[in-house]
């Protein structure tokens, strides 16, 4: 049993852009679905979309490439882990990579993407980057 499902679906999608393939399977937790789709609105992936199968459900990821066949996605990383948590107020979550990355914070007002956070001025745990 996976008892983190935001790392296994972070390291998923890095597996698969890696091998450059189009779609990728996850597990289906609320937390995991909420960060797609602040990637979904930062342009790191496609779409996703739930798909139910019996009583497990699962999210199907399509990934995103440039012209050039590279992956959009440089790097994707769990910050704050289960032995570990990592929290930080809005002041301190401002820019990531000089504004071209990104990091999930989960917050009192749902999970957000740095620039979110810091516009609606709440902090909380973080909980991935990308770039």
């Amino acid at each position: 049993m996976i008892n983190d499902l935001l790392a296994d679906a972070l390291t998923r999608i890095r597996n698969a852009s890696l091998r450059k393939l189009d779609v990728t399977q996850l597990m289906h937790s609320k937390l995991v679905e909420a960060v797609l789709v602040v990637f979904q609105n930062k342009n790191y992936i496609e779409s996703f979309n739930v798909i139910e199968d019996g009583k497990k459900k699962f999210i199907k990821v399509v990934l995103k490439y440039d012209k050039n066949e590279n992956s959009v996605i440089t790097e994707v990383k769990k910050i704050s882990k289960p032995g570990r948590r990592v929290y930080k107020g809005s002041d301190e979550i401002k820019k990531f990579k000089n504004g071209y990355g990104t990091i999930v914070v989960s917050t009192s007002k749902g999970v957000l993407s740095n620039d979110d956070a810091h516009k609606e001025k709440v902090g909380g745990e973080v909980l991935a980057s990308i770039w």
